[in-house]
């Protein structure tokens, strides 16, 4: 069971190392935990990953970071395709693919996140399985380091998550692609996190908004632990 945390654009470096240290103030035994704090926020530490990061080790790509600044807090988890990158800055599948690729060579763990628009769910779950093959283009399936996100992005951040059914149906879908752990996002929260966890072929989820409460996160690790 996986349960990560996405900060997003929110806390400080300082916010970030207290929230490691309550954190860490329970066993989470066999389940496995990832922080993925702003780049400002970076620190090195065994759970913490990198929301994004540009496809080399270094150069001139103004207002981004590389490989040469994650090897320095020894980061080796990485963050990609969130339709936030996807959808409000614009990256393409091809350069998602690309950052993929370079990140794989690194032997890193990447979280690669795909989901549709509301639009597209309203279509039924063909035209979804559609889209979501079209955010698999140039993915190595089978890489033994992909965990794969599904987050409906008309769930992240509205506070209304996929029902049962619809993660269920799903999920099922994105198995038929990949033996790799499969992640739900989109307003989980401690009311639906557990039910969330017993879906068939949900390895575990990726929290937004809900994890910037430690207390909260901290809970949701423990309901985790209950589900294996």
């Amino acid at each position: 069971m996986i349960v990560a945390a996405n900060f997003k654009m929110n806390k400080t470096r300082k916010e970030t190392i207290e929230y490691l240290k309550e954190l860490k103030k329970i066993d989470f035994e066999d389940v496995v935990v990832r922080v993925y704090p702003p780049c400002s926020a970076l620190i090195e530490d065994e759970i913490v990953g990198a929301q994004n990061a540009y496809p080399a080790n270094n150069g001139a790509y103004t207002g981004e970071i590389g490989l040469e600044q994650l090897k320095e807090f020894k980061i080796d988890k990485i963050l990609l395709g969130h339709s936030e990158r996807r959808n409000i800055l614009g990256e393409s599948q091809e350069f998602i693919a690309k950052k993929f690729n370079f990140y794989k060579e690194q032997n890193f763990e990447i979280i690669l996140c795909i989901g549709e628009k509301l639009e597209v769910r309203k279509k039924g779950i063909k035209a979804v399985v559609e889209v979501l093959k079209s955010q698999l283009e140039g993915i190595d399936l089978g890489y033994e380091k992909l965990i794969i996100a599904y987050e409906p992005v008309w769930a992240i951040g509205s506070g209304i998550s996929a029902s049962v059914e619809e993660i269920r149906q799903t999920h099922l879908e994105i198995r038929k692609m990949t033996n790799q752990p499969i992640l739900y996002g989109g307003s989980v929260k401690l009311s639906n996190i557990k039910e969330i966890l017993n879906i068939q072929n949900v390895d575990g989820v990726l929290v937004g908004s809900a994890s910037l409460d430690v207390e909260v996160f901290k809970k949701m690790i423990e309901i985790a632990k209950e589900i294996k």
